[in-house]
């Protein structure tokens, strides 16, 4: 894959069925694209978005990776996607509503597999998809509605779900991105849920607008602040514990402030 997953702060979801939103993402700064052929494209539309994310991901999107979603596993037209995909310029295939590691034996490619986990079936053999994939994805809309979440009740009922798929990423030493924020006008809301998703320990943020771009780099990407106190930390550490800016620390917090300036390093 061209660029380090881990490196994905900001992961764009298009209709590939609108030339004119693939066209435009060209230009944006979006570290991911991820062009849909499953919930975005209608019925009718589904064999024209196939052709179109197959030339879309020929033409590339200046150097940065591009994922294609299929249709799930059990749709009519999942079998065509998977072998269009397949033998595409895609980086990754994405692959939605895995409900457990043993429906990915179905899929013949040799493509990276993202997973979405959409369902509680598939948050319970989160572990065992992460093992046969590059990444977890949190599909936050689907899993609420799986869960029977009351509309606008917000993700305090999700924070269980989406921790462990944060866990299920990390014990396989893979990535984990958290789901969309659906209010497009809400700069405050979709700001609070990327700070939030980064608390969880996502490594970035589906997003479907692309005014939703510059929030998610940056708080997914180190800040200056966090460069800095880094390099101090390091610096001011001597071996055991002992104290720091007014607080104790001690290797794990030295160790820690390294793998955050590895990513800012691998980010340039």
């Amino acid at each position: 894959m061209p660029t380090d997953l881990r490196l994905c702060r900001s992961l764009l979801f298009l209709p590939a069925s609108n030339p004119r939103a693939i066209e435009k993402a060209r230009g944006l700064d979006a570290d991911m694209i991820f062009l849909d052929l499953e919930d975005a494209v209608k019925p009718e539309s589904k064999s024209e978005a196939r052709e179109a994310a197959v030339q879309a991901a020929t033409a590339g999107f200046g150097g940065r990776p591009v994922a294609i979603r299929v249709n799930k596993i059990g749709d009519p037209w999942h079998a065509e996607d998977v072998a269009a995909v397949s033998s595409s310029a895609a980086d990754a295939m994405i692959v939605p509503k895995v409900q457990s590691a043993a429906e990915l034996q179905s899929i013949r490619s040799g493509k990276p597999v993202l997973a979405m986990i959409e369902t509680a079936s598939g948050v319970i053999d989160a572990a065992a998809i992460a093992r046969r994939t590059a990444g977890l994805i949190a599909g936050t809309n689907d899993l609420a509605a799986d869960l029977g979440l009351p509309p606008g009740a917000g993700r305090r009922g999700l924070a269980y779900a989406l921790q462990a798929i944060v866990v299920a990423a990390r014990a396989a030493e893979t990535v984990a991105f958290d789901g969309v924020y659906n209010r497009l006008e809400d700069d405050a809301g979709l700001v609070a849920e990327c700070e939030e998703g980064r608390a969880f320990g996502f490594d970035g943020k589906t997003l479907i607008h692309p005014n939703q771009i510059d929030a998610a780099n940056r708080i997914f990407g180190p800040g200056v602040e966090e460069i800095d106190a880094a390099r101090r930390l390091i610096a001011a550490a001597t071996g055991g514990a002992e104290r720091f800016e007014g607080r104790m620390i001690e290797g794990m917090h030295v160790a820690q402030a390294e793998r955050l300036l590895a990513r800012a390093r691998l980010a340039g």
